[in-house]
């Protein structure tokens, strides 16, 4: 096995992973709201893109049956640096919206089937003993990513857009800078990613229907699992009020007064969401693990739910007196995102939980596509209703839709200490 140190291409393939996923999922929205797209439109149409990572688990066994996933990674954020390219082409034109709403899909899709050849070739190119060390490197660059798509790249986006006087040529090359960026990053894991013994080139005809028929066996076997209804009806509605806020908040933040958001610039909307509350969301997420690993999930639950839900009450607050103070508006919008992060923490280790057993990888995955559908389906309708009640009253309604969360939190079983760290 060719092994490279794991600084020199971990970092680069998790922040690699997580850019595209901000440009289809927060990006679209301030792009689409920047060139006057309605709240209605945006919310529906961007929420579909969601579909990628909800089937996701269906197409994963094509990853193993064409190619090396080295081979895979490469290719794909080729795609994801073209689709880039084609966004910037079609931002300028007068069907801008439909068309780079076709290129969002097929960006959605190659992202969707990076994050499952990326996860995959890690765990074939370490060693388990440091896929445990490194496992905090990925997620940290995931997250760097994170901020530095909804925060650099909107913040940049504003500036040009002041020095330019447009929003599409400034648009335009936020989305060149992208995909040259994509394009050096496809050649660099061309050449730097380690060549693992174990990445193999595809199964032969018997393997290959041996692994269909597993694949099919195993996906049953997730939903034979005992209280699998109210399993996913948690998966499905403990995010059913963020669901819904989320489509909103960029374009909240982005609206003039008259109409009943905060009138921020797009370079404020970068620093504020995107840098100061990421920030603190990403603070919350490690303080959640913390808790969980002292006291574990079964007594943090009912607290990390109540610290996620309740500081949306913000929101509302925001939309009734409209401050004008961005130091104001990023606490506001960093005390509303620590709480996201904190209870978000709850959630993934419950689905840790659900996909324990012989066949945990595969379970965890079907986990994530619902935790997406769960995502998708609420957003789709969010920006109608928001349009028929208003920001103020929309955000009143986020905080009544927490309640299917609870019922969902007060049903669930779960064993007691689990999550809770041993002692050595």
């Amino acid at each position: 096995m060719n092994t490279p140190n794991p600084w020199r291409w971990i970092p680069t393939l998790y922040f690699g992973q997580g850019i595209p996923y901000v440009v289809v999922m927060t990006l679209s929205v301030i792009l689409y709201k920047n060139l006057g797209v309605s709240n209605t439109d945006i919310a529906l149409y961007t929420s579909w893109l969601y579909l990628p990572w909800v089937i996701k688990p269906l197409w994963s066994p094509l990853i193993e049956l064409f190619g090396t996933k080295r081979a895979w990674i490469a290719a794909l954020q080729f795609a994801v640096g073209a689709s880039l390219a084609c966004v910037a082409l079609t931002i300028p034109g007068p069907a801008y919206f439909q068309m780079s709403l076709a290129v969002f899909w097929l960006m959605a899709f190659a992202s969707a089937s990076h994050d499952i050849a990326a996860d995959g070739f890690y765990m074939l190119a370490l060693p388990q003993h440091s896929q445990a060390a490194f496992v905090g490197v990925r997620s940290t660059f995931y997250r760097l990513a994170n901020i530095g798509g909804q925060g650099g790249l909107v913040y940049l986006a504003g500036m040009l857009q002041e020095r330019t006087g447009s929003m599409q040529l400034a648009w335009s090359i936020v989305f060149w800078v992208l995909a040259g960026m994509f394009a050096l990053m496809a050649l660099y894991h061309h050449f730097l990613l380690p060549r693992p013994a174990a990445d193999t080139r595809g199964l032969g005809a018997g393997e290959a229907r041996g692994l269909v028929r597993e694949f099919f066996r195993v996906f049953a076997a997730f939903f034979r699992k005992p209280g699998i209804v109210v399993v996913l009806g948690f998966l499905l509605l403990y995010r059913f009020p963020e669901a819904q806020l989320l489509k909103l908040a960029t374009p909240f933040l982005l609206d003039p007064v008259e109409q009943g958001g905060l009138g921020l610039s797009t370079a404020d909307v970068g620093i504020a969401y995107g840098t100061v509350g990421l920030t603190a969301l990403t603070l919350g997420g490690l303080l959640g693990g913390w808790v969980i690993s002292r006291v574990g999930l079964k007594r943090a639950l009912w607290p990390l739910i109540l610290v996620m839900h309740v500081p949306n009450a913000v929101f509302v607050l925001l939309a009734a007196t409209h401050p004008t103070s961005l130091a104001l508006i990023s606490l506001a919008l960093a005390v509303e995102q620590f709480g996201y992060g904190l209870g978000f923490t709850a959630y993934l280790m419950y689905m840790i939980l659900v996909a324990d057993g012989p066949h945990k990888t595969a379970h965890y995955a079907i986990c994530t596509g619902f935790m997406a559908l769960g995502m998708m389906l609420p957003g789709m309708w969010s920006g109608w209703l928001q349009q028929q009640l208003g920001y103020l009253a929309f955000f009143v309604w986020v905080l009544v839709a927490t309640l299917p969360s609870f019922a969902m939190a007060a049903l669930i079983r779960i064993p007691e200490g689990f999550g809770k760290k041993v002692p050595e």
